[in-house]
């Protein structure tokens, strides 16, 4: 499989762990709550290791072109959401 949607996540899920799909569905729908909940506070970060940290960071405002028009334009500061993988993913990739 080069690629996997959420329903097939699920799928694996819940047969790699001998449960039903909707409890696997249950299971990865909170962890990604939570996930989301803790990154929404000020120093958010999540570490699961060996897997990798989410963390984020704050984008400042700057300066960008139009691809189309190749016109200036602004780019508002904006948070944003960054992944380093962990020692076992690294190695596994």
């Amino acid at each position: 499989m080069s690629s996997m949607t959420k329903a097939e996540l699920i799928e694996k899920m819940a047969e790699d762990a001998d449960i039903t799909k909707v409890e696997a569905s249950k299971a990865l729908s909170s962890f990604m709550e939570n996930i989301i909940a803790t990154l929404k506070k000020k120093d958010g970060k999540v570490t699961l290791v060996g897997f990798g940290t989410f963390s984020k960071i704050r984008r400042k405002a700057r300066k960008g072109r139009n691809p189309r028009t190749g016109e200036p334009i602004k780019i508002k500061a904006s948070n944003v959401v960054k992944f380093k993988p962990g020692k076992k993913l690294r190695e596994a990739v």
